[in-house]
């Protein structure tokens, strides 16, 4: 397998895929798919609305246009071309543009139904994608978290119904010149991170053969600056891929439960972790409201195969019911508060700051803080949500909420009796909280004000 013979298709330009487009693209000739015409237009401008990837950063590999590819397509053997003054990444919603690409990279999320099931469904609409495309030799590479046996039992067969190849992997029989390759190696973005890049991360790296997953390991190694970790097989990844997530969702967990009792004791949560903290050994989560994209889903992609395999994973599921469970929580005790300074509950205005499901980053995407509202609201609460981050129009869309324009400053003049720090943005940091809880309940629920300006810390 020859890396001077690679094009590059990313299915999917999210998160996940435009940081890894952009960079691939400064080595190789990269076809960047998504099926949101409005995302291409906007990263066409050279603007990236996740904010993941610099304005500059991605001009620089859109700098040119007339991009053309010429069939390439195995990796194995014949060399193809680009044309001379091509640019670097060709942005396109076209499915027949992926022809003569390679190698495909799938980068598509894999979220789950109302029931908590895991949905395939982009992840098979985009093996639908490459199945029409790919040609002999060619390899096809899933980021996305998925469940061990995924790759090969759900969404390789797509890609050989569809294309007419046969797959290729460890112990087949006879390698012949219709068949094509499978890689995994799972994403590992954290959205709003400027260290932990795509760059920075080490990555793990698996194929279906062992030349197939030499070319994997090779290839991303071209743009890592700190190696792979090669996994003997794709299960394998696929399993620790899932288990990274999962294993933070059940520490998380445990810290939920800990505020838990820590408010019956009327203790400080963030005191104890503090003097815990002090011994060498001690792991330092926090607790707090569990979403996103990978950790509120991801252990629910293991657990339902663990059941199919006849097996109840007792811990994972307790662990996701905790976490689930705590907008609904933490709603309950501003409402005791407020009781407690007798604060008429029924029309009271409540003010949250923050629904991104994380600090400093725009992504709304399963965010919890939503529970917290709508607790709030059956209680007759009216609430107002601010957020500097989050986009007011997905907002809209996603959960039906009107985002204030404003808050800090007028916090005071807004008469609110409750306000619940739900997200910390930096922003909020320079609210001035002082003196606001004589008549208002202020709760901080990610422990990042002054004791004394608040109520209750979760």
């Amino acid at each position: 397998m020859l890396l001077e013979n690679t094009k590059i298709a990313v299915i999917g330009l999210g998160y996940v895929g435009l940081p890894l487009a952009v960079e691939f693209a400064k080595k190789f000739p990269v076809v960047g798919f998504d099926i949101n015409q409005k995302r291409i237009d906007e990263l066409s401008q050279g603007h990236d609305a996740t904010l993941e990837v610099e304005d500059g950063n991605l001009k620089s590999v859109l700098k040119d246009a007339g991009y053309k590819m010429q069939d390439a397509g195995s990796c194995i053997g014949r060399e193809a071309t680009l044309h001379p003054g091509s640019v670097f990444l060709h942005l396109t919603t076209r499915i027949d543009d992926l022809v003569g690409c390679n190698v495909f990279i799938v980068t598509v999320p894999t979220p789950v139904d109302k029931n908590n099931r895991p949905d395939l469904t982009p992840l098979i609409k985009a093996s639908e994608t490459v199945g029409k495309v790919i040609q002999k030799g060619g390899i096809v590479i899933y980021e996305s978290t998925v469940y061990p046996g995924c790759t090969e039992e759900d969404c390789v067969p797509v890609v050989e119904s569809v294309s007419g190849l046969k797959f290729r992997m460890q112990g087949s029989d006879k390698e012949d010149d219709k068949c094509f390759y499978a890689g995994y190696s799972p994403e590992r973005i954290n959205p709003g991170d400027k260290v932990n890049t795509v760059l920075t991360i080490k990555k793990i790296t698996s194929g279906s053969t062992p030349e197939v997953a030499d070319f994997v390991d090779k290839l991303y190694n071209t743009i890592l600056l700190n190696g792979t970790h090669r996994a003997p097989s794709i299960k394998v990844a696929e399993a620790a891929k899932v288990i990274e997530n999962s294993q933070r969702d059940i520490n998380i967990a445990f810290m939920n439960e800990l505020a838990k009792i820590c408010s019956y004791f009327k203790i400080d949560t963030t005191d104890v972790l503090e003097a815990a903290g002090s011994k060498w050994n001690f792991l330092k989560f926090k607790p707090g409201l569990v979403g996103g994209h990978c950790i509120g889903i991801d252990p629910f992609y293991i657990a339902q195969k663990a059941e199919e395999a006849g097996y109840y994973p007792e811990i994972l599921l307790a662990g996701r019911r905790m976490n689930d469970g705590m907008g609904g929580w933490i709603a309950r005790e501003v409402i005791k508060l407020m009781i407690a300074k007798e604060i008429k509950i029924k029309d009271s205005r409540v003010l949250v700051l923050g629904i991104t499901f994380k600090e400093n980053c725009p992504d709304i995407r399963n965010s919890k803080v939503i529970d917290l509202i709508h607790e709030l609201k059956s209680f007759g609460c009216n609430v107002d949500v601010y957020d500097p981050w989050a986009n007011a129009r997905e907002v809209k869309h996603e959960y039906g909420i009107e985002l204030m324009r404003d808050a800090g400053c007028g916090m005071r003049d807004m008469k609110y009796s409750a306000v619940v720090l739900a997200v910390a943005h930096e922003e909020f940091k320079k609210f001035d909280f002082s003196g606001l809880k004589e008549k208002t309940v202020v709760y901080d629920i990610k422990a990042i004000l002054p004791r004394e300006d608040v109520d209750r810390r979760l």
